[in-house]
């Protein structure tokens, strides 16, 4: 059966970039959009600029431009920065947009007034909103009310200094900006003095009922209907959802002066969004927010809205006559390194900063291998990072494709045997397809990947076991080999239909490469048998360390970029003279030991450095329009890497090298070169010429034993 899903994330607010915090959420639900659309099903994911308020009010006129022309400044950058992830929402849209105020207009009124022919006393008869002055805090300095994010001070609860106006970071409680304790304002930094205004309220508690039947329903997470519950002991209160001019944002229906609170048109952004896609794609916008809508509707968010998102959005969707969303899943924060994000640190890395040093599917993985459906914390440790995606992605998945395919061109001319060697080894990659999608549903995206690394350990033990390299070196069994690389590649085609959904662009070049349209979840029940493949392009390099750490340092530069020209420009001299000092420094020994011919005496701590390991060479072959050059694929045991090596003239036919075993520098920092990228070395002595001698482990040594 056909589902129908409508998909939002939370909003970006409009006045500042993306960073990898913000991303977790996005990737994980485009993970899980593109999965039920691999499943066949109709899904679409929606999202928009948040795009009102006092910050964006401020943050424009500080920029000397029109809030409207600040917040298309920073929609475009949302947008690109989405992009650069592989992100792909069917609508991006902006909470400042027409259809967001007629919706946001006619959900008051109706809140308000009621929807017609409603049963009188009931949540649908209006009387939901009510008016009262308050006492409000007004900056003196600035000559404006505060809205509570514009207002630190120490929580009234537990007392935790620097916490918002409006809730407490540390206890989670929610307050009144004016129950602060030593309040200021963050825009001057004035103390704020109390100020009478009119203000509009939404009557929560009308709908406590509703609330606590629809939070048990099992469209929360069970944490986050444990946490509701305590808010509902503590007592719900009215919400105030109007702020004073001046404010960006829709005026109140009859209310001159008077604004709507950014958080009350925010959710309702996701309705305008949908409802722009619908006017341009024709589809049916009531099919889908109507109260008896048979299609589903599920919002991704951060645990810090769960309050406005659980009960606010709820209860003003009931008030208003609209379905409520079949599920509100939250997720937990992202720290770097163990520690909160952090500038000083490097650690708080722009999205914009990542593209420009990494491939975005290497964080896509690095997600999706730490989601899971419950509200956690992801750490995003760098090493763990390079080393996970190297292993999982470089050494185990392409490392299938790239050993098997070289057989299949180039002895059989791409084209895969017409018949399936080991059914039960790919009946048993097929079955595990349920158990993925069940983790992939549940959003435990974690769980998916152990289970896919599983598989994919399954297939290289399969290779490894077969030897195809080996059976090629026998006359008459080039139908053993086609057979096993075969099944190789139909195992690849598993793997790549299960993280198709985590890596858009390498399943993309994955199906180019097997000549396939693409990885919908059933067609891997139908095997590729006398399938013509491409010839294979390396589908994902190796994470280089390099890149990381340029990365970082392009992070913490960042902070100094925010400096005043005169600042930067001391802070260069400082930094110069610095390394200046630093050079005249180094012991006159290590300058001997540069220019010298002896190599410099080292530490046992200094060889350790080098991962030296045993490798088999699969395949070698002549680079054309190279004079010196080898193109080496070694097999480490767990992975296949390529090299480029200058041994060209000491072996003029290179297939004497194919299957011996050598040894290579296997942490040697990759290098791009214009036939590709060299990912190692292998050792040989010699003075150069012919008289290159490449060296050989003893018998006995297997592929991938390190030396020592």
């Amino acid at each position: 059966m056909t589902r129908r899903l409508l998909v939002t994330s939370a909003l970006p607010y409009a006045n500042g970039p993306i960073h990898l915090g913000h991303l977790v959420e996005y990737i994980q639900t485009d993970i899980w959009v593109r999965f039920q659309r691999a499943r066949g099903h109709e899904a679409h994911y929606v999202c928009a600029d948040d795009a009102h308020g006092t910050a964006i009010m401020l943050k424009a006129e500080q920029n000397g431009l029109a809030p409207e022309q600040q917040i298309a400044n920073v929609k475009a950058e949302h947008e690109r920065d989405f992009a650069g992830f592989g992100i792909r929402f069917d609508n991006y849209h902006s909470t400042h947009s027409d259809e967001n105020r007629a919706l946001s207009q006619q959900i008051y009124t109706r809140l308000r007034d009621g929807l017609p022919g409603a049963d009188a006393g009931s949540l649908r008869a209006g009387g939901h909103i009510a008016t009262r002055p308050v006492r409000q805090l007004f900056d003196p300095e600035k000559g404006l009310f505060l809205a509570d994010r514009f207002i630190k001070g120490d929580c009234p609860k537990c007392d935790a200094p620097d916490q918002y106006g409006d809730s407490c970071e540390v206890c989670s409680a929610t307050y009144a900006p004016t129950e602060l304790k030593n309040p200021r304002s963050t825009i001057s930094g004035a103390t704020p003095v109390e100020k009478e205004s009119l203000h509009y309220f939404f009557r929560l508690p009308h709908f406590e009922a509703m609330l606590k039947d629809w939070t048990r329903s099992g469209a929360l997470q069970e944490e986050v209907a444990n946490k509701l519950a305590e808010w509902f002991e503590a007592g719900l209160a009215d919400w105030d959802i109007s702020r004073d001019a001046p404010y960006f944002g829709f005026e109140i229906p009859d209310a001159p002066g008077k604004y709507f609170y950014v958080w009350l048109d925010a959710p309702i952004g996701y309705m305008a969004s949908f409802r722009n896609l619908c006017d341009r794609a024709g589809i049916d916008f009531d099919a889908y927010w109507r109260e008896d809508s048979e299609a589903e509707l599920y919002h991704f968010i951060g645990k810090d809205i769960v309050y406005f998102h659980a009960l606010f959005w709820p209860a003003m969707l009931e008030g208003a006559g609209y379905r409520k969303p079949s599920g509100v899943f939250a997720h937990g924060f992202l720290t770097v390194n163990g520690q909160k994000m952090s500038k000083s640190r490097g650690t708080f890395i722009m999205a914009q900063t990542y593209l420009q040093h990494l491939n975005p599917e290497y964080l896509r993985y690095y997600f999706a291998a730490k989601l899971s459906g419950r509200v956690e914390d992801i750490d995003l440790n760098l090493e763990d990072f390079t080393q996970r995606v190297n292993s999982d992605l470089v050494g185990k998945v392409v490392n299938i494709a790239s050993r098997c395919a070289g057989f299949i061109s180039k002895r059989f001319d791409g084209q895969l045997d017409a018949d399936c060697a080991e059914p039960g080894l790919l009946a048993e990659f097929i079955a595990a397809g349920d158990s993925i999608a069940a983790h992939y549903e549940a959003r435990d995206f974690g769980r998916a990947i152990r289970e896919i690394m599983a598989l994919a350990d399954r297939a290289n033990q399969y290779i490894d076991e077969k030897k195809p390299w080996a059976l090629a070196k026998v006359e008459g069994k080039d139908a053993e080999v086609q057979a096993v690389c075969s099944v190789g590649l139909n195992l690849f085609r598993q793997l790549m239909t299960y993280l198709a959904p985590v890596l858009p662009a390498m399943a993309e070049a994955s199906a180019g490469f097997l000549n396939i349209p693409g990885f919908a979840w059933e067609d891997r029940r139908s095997l590729l048998l006398g399938q013509r493949i491409q010839p294979f392009q390396a589908l994902m390099t190796r994470v280089d360390p390099v890149a990381v750490e340029a990365m970082v340092g392009a992070s913490k530069d960042s902070l100094t970029n925010a400096q005043p020209v005169a600042a930067q420009a001391a802070g260069k001299a400082d930094g110069k003279a610095a390394t200046d000092k630093a050079v005249a420094a180094k012991p006159a020994a290590d300058k001997a030991a540069a220019t010298g011919d002896t190599p410099a005496v080292i530490g046992i701590e200094d060889f350790a450095k080098v991962d030296l390991r045993v490798a088999r060479i699969v395949s070698a072959e002549h680079v054309e329009g190279a004079d010196k050059l080898l193109r080496l694929q070694l097999d480490l045991g767990d992975e296949t890497r390529q090299v480029f090596s200058g041994i060209k003239s000491a072996y003029p036919d290179p297939q004497v090298l194919v299957g011996r075993l050598t040894v290579m520098v296997a942490n040697l920092a990759p290098r791009k070169m214009k036939f590709g990228m060299s990912e190692g070395m292998v050792l040989a002595a010699g003075p150069g010429g012919s008289d290159i001698f490449l060296l050989t482990p003893d018998a006995g040594a297997q592929p991938g034993m390190a030396v020592k």
